[in-house]
């Protein structure tokens, strides 16, 4: 099967920004992305103050990435068997419920423990419900030819959100306090919400994707689905080897660095001589996003960096060896440079990963293909919080960033191998 590329008709630079559709929802998605950084900002301030809880810090990871691991698949499934549009607002109807709910515990100073695990697990939920949908709408919207476009500035726009997320969820701690700060990040989910009442769907958008895009021909999507049955779409990835090859590399990224890094920030700074507080401090935080902004911008600025499985796995393979490089050096400077070039490449294999995994997805099952997608990328999150606990207490998170780094380049190389190898043996026989 051949790898998928953009036709060589490319689409205009910066076009999904541009169309009336995906334009204001790329906007709409990345303000509600914005939030969520916001209340994490404001909740966790607060968790920890009142509860001074290590444990509560790590069920605040696990309860935001273990809804993704388990029911990423079944989200996908009612993204496709109703209206994304809905499945998308009921989200967000969610995460507006959670900020308010939090806004009223903490003005009237009636949090308890039991509280904050629910809420916890309620905000994990929706953006799990969230995810899928968002990705298929965007599909919906822009079609197979502008995908890997809107894709990469979908992306792009998410990691501004994680950069101005905590920034302005900063300035609401310190103007208004947390609790009216809570009312007021539920704003910032409306933009979207609205605009997904008056956005139309035809009946024919994204109906198809290209020949060499579709491993299989449309089934009708099966009106029995349960829960249990929608992970049969796992069959229809076994057999696609590019697309497996997708998913296990976001699985592979996800597992052994994640969010490792900005967990492990202040002890970074500390070390390259930055403190845990300050400019110098600031700056590392600022890097480790903003690459994926940059990047983001170039990628489709220059629209040299073609969406093929080969592009996924040298950026895989870069943001490894950054990654390592980033873990062993003891030079500021370097260290921030590590930080930019890794974001760009996170930025490149993420999206070209979605793009691939979108565009090799049959019609009738693409939801579910991008909840497994799901499932196996920010999913997988979940254990990488395990593995810096159990490697950081052993080698120091110095040394389990590093050991990541390593793992994440000898896996890509391995990855690479089994993907692009049947590849370049049928350009042999041909």
């Amino acid at each position: 099967m051949n790898s998928v590329e953009v036709p060589e008709d490319r689409p205009r630079r910066f076009g999904a920004l541009r169309d009336r559709r995906s334009g204001p929802y790329i906007g709409g998605a990345s303000l509600s992305m914005m939030a969520d950084n916001i209340e994490h900002v404001l909740a966790y301030w607060v968790l920890w103050q009142t509860f001074h809880s290590p444990w509560l810090v790590g069920f605040q990871i696990v309860s935001h990435w273990l809804p993704y691991l388990l029911f990423s698949v079944a989200a996908g499934a009612l993204a496709e068997r109703f209206d994304p549009r809905r499945v998308i607002q009921v989200g967000q109807a969610l995460f507006m419920s959670v900020s308010a709910a939090w806004g009223i515990l903490f003005l009237t100073g009636t949090l308890e423990l039991w509280h904050a695990c629910v809420l916890l697990v309620l905000h994990g939920l929706a953006g799990c419900l969230w995810m899928p949908a968002e990705q298929l709408l965007l599909y919906k919207f822009a079609g197979p030819k502008q995908l890997p476009g809107a894709i990469r500035m979908n992306a792009t726009f998410r990691s501004l959100a994680f950069l101005a997320g905590p920034i302005v969820g900063s300035l609401l701690l310190l103007g208004l306090g947390p609790a009216i700060g809570m009312f007021v990040n539920i704003l910032f989910y409306l933009p979207l919400t609205v605009f997904l009442w008056f956005v139309r769907i035809d009946r024919t958008d994204a109906t198809a994707a290209p020949a060499a895009a579709s491993p299989a021909p449309a089934r009708s999507t099966d009106k029995r689905m349960t829960f249990f049955s929608a992970f049969g779409v796992l069959r229809t990835i076994r057999r696609d080897r590019e697309l497996l090859g997708m998913i296990l590399l976001s699985a592979l990224s996800a597992a052994t660095i994640g969010s490792v890094i900005q967990n492990a920030m202040p002890n970074f700074a500390e070390s390259l001589g930055a403190g845990s507080a300050g400019l110098a401090y600031g700056v590392l935080l600022f890097a480790n996003g903003a690459g994926g902004v940059i990047g983001g911008f170039l990628l489709e600025a220059t629209g040299r960096v073609p969406t093929t499985a080969r592009t996924a796995v040298i950026a895989a393979t870069i943001l490894g060896v950054t990654t390592i490089v980033f873990a062993t050096s003891s030079v500021y400077p370097v260290a921030v440079i590590a930080l930019l070039i890794g974001g760009v490449a996170r930025i490149t294999a993420d999206a070209t990963e979605m793009s691939i995994v979108q565009l090799r997805a049959p019609d009738d099952e693409r939801g579910r293909v991008i909840g497994a997608y799901t499932m196996f990328g920010p999913g997988m999150m979940t254990f990488s919080g395990l593995s810096v606990a159990v490697l950081g207490s052993l080698f120091g998170l110095r040394g389990s960033v590093l050991f990541g780094g390593i793992a994440l380049t000898v896996g890509a190389i391995v990855l690479g191998f089994f993907i692009l190898r049947p590849q370049r043996a049928a350009a042999a026989e041909s």
